[in-house]
């Protein structure tokens, strides 16, 4: 600063302006000398480790790496040179000393907290953390850190010991948690419902006991709302996502699919043996064809291996009706352009009952819209219930008025004759 003074001096600069000059030449000598020691820092420095990291063999720095470890550390070069460079200006030396100081703290803090993200994702790479996680012990460490870089940070802006501050706290916890506690409980909730991405905005949940069935619109430190499907909002307390359950239908809308799961019941009395004309013509079904030929020929040498006597059809194998139709409805699924073929699709029969034999559909459309899902799902059972006289079956159906007054007509009827 001397040596700028003087040789201000020497070319008959005025004692007040050399004051003023010789200031703003030293601030922007540091900002000069800031600018070049953060592009050391990224261009040179890191680079350096990021090219050593990527020779190693080792696989844990390549995640310390990722998570920007180093990347953070780098601001900190800069921040040293304008804290040392305080005492240059005598005047702002504390103000600049103070800021500095506040910057590096800041900067240490997310430092610490992208290395516990880094030390959280190195160990989930081992098989031991599907069975001793560790990501709630790290929730408390950052929680543990984030307080103790506001108290340092404090204590530094006013010029404090931060054990008095501590001191002052403790006293007004139970203050503080009386007043606060919607707010607390919100704060705990919103950390957790974030670290463990449990919901998002855009999310369609469904929790019935706050009669919530919607997108999430917004989520705030004490309320998630929720606008339901017919327009209404549903606000649920934050830390009410925690305690209780509720469903996310997330999974469905990444995966591209969306279930359908219902069943067709058959009237048992309806169930038979195929008989050789019901073959003819389940043969001229485009979906049975193939089907057909390859399962009578495995009948046929099967009855034939095991000496089977086939003029009972109690004996060996034989094709069913309600077995055709359970491949048919399998092959036109298959076939149907709205059914999604990389996902689970299952014809099977659930347990017979009082309405019957249940044949249930577990398929998956590859269209997640509420509409086109309803339509589809629609179109297959239309098409199912319009099939079934073809191969001899009927759906179960208890009877109706309607039925009762057709039975009673027809005994009338039959009296009269």
């Amino acid at each position: 600063m001397n040596f700028i003074k003087d040789q201000l001096a020497g070319y008959g600069v005025s004692e007040q302006m050399t004051g003023y000059l010789s200031n703003i030449i030293m601030v922007l000598f540091i900002a000069l000398l800031s600018v070049l020691a953060n592009l050391i820092a990224k261009k040179i420095v890191l680079k350096i480790i990021i090219h050593v990291i990527s020779k190693d063999r080792y696989s844990w720095d390549n995640i310390v790496l990722e998570k920007k470890v180093f990347h953070k550390l780098s601001h900190l070069a800069p921040a040293f040179i304008i804290y040392y460079s305080a005492s240059i200006f005598p005047l702002y030396q504390a103000f600049i000393e103070k800021s500095a100081l506040t910057y590096m703290i800041i900067v240490t803090i997310t430092v610490f907290n992208a290395l516990l993200n880094a030390i959280d994702a190195i160990y989930r790479s081992f098989e031991v953390s599907k069975i001793r996680p560790i990501k709630g012990y790290i929730q408390v460490a950052k929680i543990i850190l984030f307080i103790i870089g506001v108290i340092v940070v404090i204590s530094n802006l006013i010029g404090q010991n931060p054990l008095i501050i501590l001191s002052g706290l403790g006293a007004l916890s139970a203050v503080f948690m009386l007043i606060f506690k919607d707010s607390i409980l919100g704060l705990v909730a919103g950390i957790q419902l974030s670290s463990n991405d449990m919901v998002r905005v855009g999310d369609w949940i469904e929790m019935p006991k706050y009669n919530a069935d919607g997108d999430v619109i917004d989520i705030t430190l004490n309320t998630v709302k929720v606008m339901n499907f017919d327009k209404t909002i549903t606000m649920i307390p934050s830390y009410a996502l925690i305690s209780d359950s509720f469903k996310n239908w997330r999974g469905m809308q990444v995966s591209g699919g969306r279930r359908i799961k219902r069943s067709v019941h058959i009237d048992t009395s309806s169930i038979c043996f195929c008989t050789k004309e019901m073959v003819e013509e389940f043969q001229k079904i485009h979906y049975l064809t193939d089907f057909i030929m390859t399962r009578l020929n495995e009948i046929h040498v099967y009855n034939i291996e095991h000496q089977i006597n086939t003029e009972s059809k109690v004996n060996g194998r034989h094709l069913t009706n309600v077995g055709v139709f359970r491949e048919y409805i399998h092959e036109y699924l298959r076939n149907h352009p709205k059914i999604h073929k990389d996902m689970t699709l299952i014809v099977r029969q659930l347990a017979p009952g009082d309405n019957g034999l249940p044949l249930e559909i577990y398929a998956f459309s590859n269209d997640i819209n509420w509409g086109v899902y309803e339509s589809v799902q629609a179109d297959i059972f239309d098409h199912i219930f319009a099939v079934m006289p073809t191969f001899g079956l009927r759906a179960f159906q208890n009877p109706t008025g309607h039925d009762i007054a057709r039975l009673k007509e027809s005994k009338e009827y039959s009296s009269e004759y």
